[in-house]
Parts: structure tokens; sequence; C-alpha cells
């Protein structure tokens, strides 16, 4: 299998990880600030291996992979939204939300948005 990594040099000189998210509490209409996220990799055997341990910041956003390789797989990532509902103070229906997509071409950025409430939650392929 080959590795690729990919970096995007943003306006700013800044440098966009190959995979990012932005999570937004649609109740409260504000980003979801400090909620825990990991990035797992599917290994051939259908195991998945932990790659990486974030949380997103004051503004939602989180990435991945900085410093790590980009390949072609399907990858998982997990939200721990129990944490940060209860962090706010609200009781939320789904502990955690998990998210699988393939990446089929590692020189692309992949951004994963995550629009979130204590009752329901939805995602989709953002850019």
């Amino acid at each position: 299998m080959k590795t690729f990594v990919k970096y995007i040099t943003m306006s700013s000189g800044g440098v966009v990880p190959p995979l990012t998210t932005h999570i937004l509490d649609t109740a409260r209409g504000v980003p979801a600030a400090n909620v825990p996220m990991v990035l797992y990799v599917r290994e051939n055997d259908g195991s998945w291996r932990q790659l990486e341990t974030r949380c997103t910041d004051h503004d939602g956003r989180g990435g991945f992979l900085r410093d790590l390789n980009w390949q072609l797989a399907v990858y998982k990532l997990y939200f721990d939204t129990d944490k940060y509902f209860k962090n706010s103070g609200v009781t939320g229906f789904y502990p955690y939300v998990e998210v699988v997509f393939q990446v089929r071409d590692p020189c692309q950025h992949y951004h994963v948005p995550l629009l979130l409430s204590p009752f329901g939650y939805s995602t989709y392929r953002g850019s």
C-alpha cells in the first residue's frame, strides 16, 4: 500500500492538515469546543488502530495527521459527545458519534463536519 502526505498551504502561511473537522452545536448555535476526538484506521484484518487523539478548539475545529502518513484506507472519527454535553450541562441521547469514511485519493484534503444537537446529528463531506 502506498503512503502519501499532502499539506495545503493557507493564505495566512499556516498549514492545513490533510483531515479536518468542524463541529457545530446546532441546538445552541455555537461551535462545539473541547470535544474529545479519536482518529482510527482500519487494518487489513478489519480491526481498528488508533492514530491520534485531539480535542476541538474554541471554534469547534480540529485537524489530524499533521505528522502522520495519509494513505488509501478506511478511517473512523470518534467524537465523545457525552463528555461535551455533560460539560455543557445538557443530557444528550447519543454518548458518541462515529463517522467512518474512505480515502480514495490521498492527494485531496478531507473535511468531515459534524452538526450536533442533544437528540440528533448529521455529517457530510465538506470542502
